[in-house]
């Protein structure tokens, strides 16, 4: 679904004010209420916007430590260790990967006494054959999806 300029400036919105009102960005945007409730409608329903949840902090709760664990599988039971991994809380993303393993977990802990843990109950799952875990340092680009927006939303050059 191709996004125009209208829509990038709606979800260039709300990404910089996500608390703001539907009528507040329909003022600022210069567009009917109407117009806008139509577009963030589409918009999720293409599945362009696909949550309204706060972004939490995962160091603020607790679990400053942060973990990519590279999770190589038996051939055959993918989908059964992808099941046992959103069983584990301090999971909080994982995905079916190329290369060095199978599939790749975002892990976060309250330290690495705490990794640990959570990496040998990993080892433990049937179906795992091994781990190799990687811990982050420091961030150095924040989860950010703004910029691609606006590449994607500005008018193609010929």
């Amino acid at each position: 679904m191709p996004v125009d300029e209208l829509d990038t400036r709606i979800l260039r919105l709300l990404l910089e004010q996500p608390r703001t009102s539907v009528r507040e960005y329909a003022r600022i945007l210069g567009v009917a209420r109407g117009t806008l409730q139509a577009r963030l409608d589409r918009l999720e329903r293409t599945g362009v916007i696909t949550g309204t949840a706060p972004a939490l902090s995962p160091a603020a709760l607790g679990h400053p430590v942060l973990a990519f664990v590279h999770v190589e599988v038996t051939q055959g039971h993918l989908d059964e260790v992808g099941d046992a991994l959103a069983a584990v809380p301090e999971i909080v993303e994982a995905f079916s990967i190329t290369g060095g393993g199978d599939l790749l977990a975002r892990v976060v802990a309250r330290d690495n006494a705490h990794l640990e843990d959570v990496v040998q109950k990993l080892i433990s799952m049937p179906g795992v054959v091994r781990t190799r875990t990687e811990v982050a340092l420091r961030e150095r680009v924040a989860h950010r999806l703004l910029p691609l927006v606006e590449s994607i939303g500005r008018p193609a050059r010929g």
